[in-house]
């Protein structure tokens, strides 16, 4: 399998042959798992105190037993703890349990539970190659992204030389050129305001995703992810999160050279 290499005016410079990972069976089932796995690790553990609403002098004394206190048998109360209080507002008055009035939660949230939905290293590496191979075929490309060029071909690799690009600029020039700038802006027009309390939590505005970079290395990542929409990452961190948001693979992305050859030491072993 060959594909085009793009030069820094959008020419075709060069054809090389693509790697093997390319060739991946399509995994829709083992995409969605890997994403939830690695969506669930940030997961924020929620619970309440085991003490809540449980401070208090409530006791129940009803054991059938000799020798006991059995206050509340037979004498038309419900055998519920009561409070000890002596004046008479207080008296009795039914506490420490989730029926009364300001009593315990019946189900709370608990701390203890789990809530990282585990999957085997060898799925999760399955998951990632199988979400780069969807970036090479144009159906499912297509479904996520409008709009794209009819003389592309995908994978989307360009000279490494546009790991030196340092101002956002001359990245959005080179997106117009491919002919990928339309994808850019549409995720700048559709980014609305979010309705409800999320706007003063740090969740102010909604965003779309538009394009992924894949880069050899880690510079001048701020250059490139100032655009509207694209996450710039390195061969060797990116995950299945930057390939498939929302479980849905087939995302627009743009290799180098350089991340091409970083992702074959990366995954050589494996496949």
């Amino acid at each position: 399998m060959k594909t085009n290499v793009y030069n820094l005016e959008g020419k075709i410079i060069k054809e090389i042959e693509l790697p093997t990972y390319f060739e991946q069976i399509y995994r829709p089932d083992l995409i969605k798992r890997a994403v939830i796995s690695s969506q669930s690790k940030s997961y924020q553990k929620k619970g309440i105190s085991p003490y809540s609403n449980r401070l208090n002098t409530a006791e129940y004394r009803g054991v059938r037993k000799p020798n006991k206190m059995n206050v509340s048998i037979n004498t038309g109360k419900a055998r519920l703890p009561r409070l000890k209080n002596r004046s008479a507002l207080m008296a009795g008055r039914v506490a420490g349990i989730s029926q009364a009035v300001g009593g315990p939660r019946a189900h709370p949230p608990k701390v203890a539970k789990i809530l990282v939905k585990k999957i085997n290293s060898k799925e999760r590496t399955k998951a990632i190659l199988s979400a780069i191979s969807a970036t090479a075929n144009l159906s499912l490309v297509s479904l996520r992204s409008n709009s794209l060029p009819e003389n592309l071909t995908f994978p989307i690799i360009i000279d490494n030389k546009f790991e030196s690009f340092v101002k956002t600029k001359e990245v959005f020039e080179l997106l117009e050129k491919i002919g990928l700038s339309d994808s850019i802006l549409r995720a700048k027009e559709t980014k609305t305001i979010r309705a409800g309390k999320g706007k003063g939590r740090g969740r102010r505005y909604k965003r779309r995703k538009s394009i992924l970079v894949v880069l050899g290395d880690n510079k001048n990542h701020k250059a490139i992810g100032n655009l509207e929409g694209v996450d710039v990452v390195s061969a060797r961190q990116l995950s299945i999160k930057e390939l498939a948001p929302g479980t849905h693979a087939g995302r627009l992305t743009i290799f180098t050279e350089n991340a091409i050859e970083k992702l074959n030491e990366r995954f050589s072993k494996v496949i």
